[in-house]
């Protein structure tokens, strides 16, 4: 296993936006996201456990999980919300592991929305790195961003954990409350950093 960064951050707090700096550093990122989608594509016993469970109507017209509908009803329904995550983070757990463990490079960087969340399965990382905002930024950055209105937004925000459950976890912090030339810099110095901790460990 390299020398692993879990790299995380509320949504809408430009963790995105690091992350494809990382990248073209020649950074390996494993995408939580990403891994999201891959494990309930068409064919995937992630889908059939969706459909399982919540019914055909998840499905769009052409076979793929409809994600908006999806949305909208988990972030109405705690309980919704809690059997899709029993059914789609477990595989998201197992493919992000297989592919830390395949990967190439002096380090590698897991990009994980809900590290704070789902911590305890990810004890195994070496370095964790929070990108943060004010949450009165988050919101107005969700609201613009995603064109929804503030009643929802709360939600979302609400159903993540808090800002200070975050940075109580992080070994190092990025602050993207700035505008976002900022963030080259204190990635470039991370960078450097995980590099040099990487080399120390071999």
């Amino acid at each position: 296993m390299p020398f692993t960064a879990a790299l995380t951050g509320g949504i809408a707090s430009g963790k995105s936006v690091v992350e494809q700096r990382f990248k073209a550093l020649g950074v390996r990122v494993c995408d939580a996201d990403y891994a999201a989608r891959v494990v309930v594509e068409p064919g995937s016993d992630g889908l059939a456990a969706i459909v399982a469970a919540f019914g055909p109507d998840v499905l769009d017209p052409h076979g793929n999980l409809d994600r908006p509908a999806m949305r909208q009803r988990v972030f109405a329904d705690p309980s919704a919300r809690k059997t899709l995550e029993s059914i789609v983070h477990p595989r998201v757990r197992q493919w992000m592991l297989e592919h830390a463990q395949r990967a190439e490079g002096p380090y590698v960087m897991l990009s994980i929305p809900l590290l704070a969340e789902n911590i305890g399965h990810y004890r195994w990382v070496d370095r964790i790195v929070v990108v943060d905002v004010p949450e009165a930024t988050q919101m107005a950055r969700l609201i613009a961003r995603d064109g929804i209105e503030e009643t929802l937004a709360t939600r979302i925000l609400a159903s993540q954990a808090s800002r200070s459950a975050r940075l109580a976890l992080a070994d190092d912090v990025i602050d993207n409350a700035g505008p976002e030339a900022t963030l080259d810099a204190q990635v470039a110095a991370l960078h450097q950093r995980y590099l040099e901790l990487a080399a120390d460990r071999r």
